[in-house]
Order: structure tokens, then sequence, then C-alpha cells
């Protein structure tokens, strides 16, 4: 088992024509997916290395069956390429791409949540489950398979958290990049959901930064709502006030969104805080040898 992608996942990549996306979703290829197919308007009929290419994501989806899409497409265009996914009936969706508007993203956010839709991004890495799918730009070659889930708004910790726990020989059995725009398809809550539904994970890191309040309010999911154990990392304690640090979403508001008051509210709960991600890596092995 695993969330979110398996080798179940029939993906179509919105913008596989373009360099990025014919890029990592040969990439994606090469780790096992099923890509199925392409979609640019104006190119259907064509292919990129036998992947067939439509012009549409419906017409791709009732040809090929896919069941899940990944977004390529510039930033003006994502969210069009995203309605027209979920109109075209997949059940989940990855957006890589960067800057879409925030004022477009809440609307999306109400639309796609409305017809049961799995969106994870934009402005995200995507998802893995090792050995079975990757949909996104996450190094697979890293990781391995394992009983780890690894859910992260940062993709570059998303990898070095991960390797860490490669090379304590662990595996993990998701790996999620949620995004860090202010507005994403996917919270913490929701992918702890489905980690503690899954049967392959048996532990749980959630890696934060600076910014908003998804993390309190993941403290207190785990806290009431999950058997699993989990640990953390919060990415940001020497960020200045009132600087927008990496993403779009990690900004400090007075007290609100800092690093040390998001570690104190996850272990006010009993959740193990590393300071490092070697030592995040290292509390994990701890909870699997203990």
């Amino acid at each position: 088992m695993a969330i979110l992608v398996d080798t179940e996942t029939r993906l179509v990549v919105q913008g596989l024509t373009g360099s990025e996306g014919r890029f990592h979703g040969l990439r994606n290829r090469e780790h096992g997916t099923q890509v199925v197919a392409g979609v640019t308007p104006g190119k259907g009929g064509q292919d990129v290395e036998g992947i067939p290419i439509f012009d549409t994501v419906a017409a791709a989806v009732a040809e090929t069956d896919a069941n899940t899409a990944m977004v390529f497409v510039p930033a003006p265009f994502a969210a069009d390429a995203m309605y027209e996914a979920i109109d075209a009936g997949v059940g989940a969706i990855v957006c890589i791409t960067e800057g879409v508007p925030v004022h477009e993203m809440l609307r999306l956010h109400a639309y796609v949540h409305a017809r049961g839709v799995r969106l994870i991004g934009p402005n995200c890495p995507g998802a893995l489950s090792p050995g079975q799918a990757n949909v996104g730009i996450i190094p697979a070659e890293i990781f391995r398979e394992g009983s780890v889930g690894l859910v992260s708004r940062s993709g570059t910790l998303t990898y070095q958290i991960g390797h860490e726990l490669t090379q304590l020989g662990l595996g993990n059995s998701t790996i999620v990049g949620i995004g860090g725009d202010p507005v994403v398809g996917s919270s913490f809550v929701d992918m702890l959901t489905l980690f503690e539904a899954d049967p392959q994970t048996e532990q749980v890191v959630v890696v934060g930064e600076i910014g908003g309040d998804e993390e309190e309010k993941a403290a207190v999911f785990i806290e009431t709502e999950m058997s699993k154990p989990v640990v953390a990392y919060i990415a940001g304690f020497t960020a200045p006030p009132g600087k927008t640090m990496g993403h779009a979403g990690a900004i400090i508001s007075g007290a609100a969104g800092t690093a040390q008051a998001k570690k104190d509210a996850l272990e006010a709960r009993g959740i193990r805080v590393g300071t490092t991600p070697t030592e995040t890596a290292e509390l994990v092995a701890e909870l699997i040898h203990a």
C-alpha cells in the first residue's frame, strides 16, 4: 500500500511536450510510473517517446483511462489546466507549477474539494511511493521503500530528510510535498489522515516551515486523531519577521507563524521535534528500533 500514487496510477501529463514536462514525465516513467498520456492543445496525434499526446484531458482520459494528472503548465494557464483535469474525471492532480495567483487558488480550492478530487500543490515537488510510482520532480533514486510516511511544505527538505532516512537503512511508504504557497490543495491534516489509514505507513515525519498555522493544526490532529507516532522538523528559526523566506506562504506576522511557536505547539502535544534534518531522521530511527 501507499497513499496518493501507487502501481495503479495512470498518469496524464499536462504540458508533456514542454521541456520541463518532458524531462520529468520521462523520469517518472523510468521509475515505473504508468505515464499513459500527455496533453498539449494543438498537438494531438503526436507522441513523446511513445507516449501519445492529446488536445484535451477529457480525450486522454477517455482513450487511456488516466486517473491522475500532473500539471506542468505555465502559471497564467495552470488554474485552467487544473479545472480541465477535474472536469475530465481524474481522481488526483499534482500541480508542479509555481506562481499560480492566490485568488485563483482560493476559487479552485473550493471547486476541487466539492468534487472529491485530491489536489497536491501548486508549487510542490509532487508525490513518490518508492518502488511503485513517482508523480512530480522528486529524485526517486535517493529514496527506498519502507514504512515511514513523509509530508512536507519544502521540496529540498523533503529530499534531504528522506535521504537521511535512507542513509540509516530506513525507507518511505510515500513522500508528499504539499507546496509552500499560502493556498494549496491539500493540508498537513489531509495527508496525515491518509497516512493514519495506510497499512504500509507505521511512522510519519512532518516537515514544516515558518508562516501560517498549518503545523499548529497538525499538532492538534496528531494528538487527538492519530495512533501512529509522528516526528517533526520546522525550518526557519533564523528567519527575520516580515520577510518571505523561500516560499510565498513562509512569512511571519508578529508572534504568529514563527518556527519557535510551531515547535512549542508540537512539543506541547508530545510530538518530538528535530533541530536538524539529521536529528529528525535519527528520532525516527529511535522510534523504529525502540
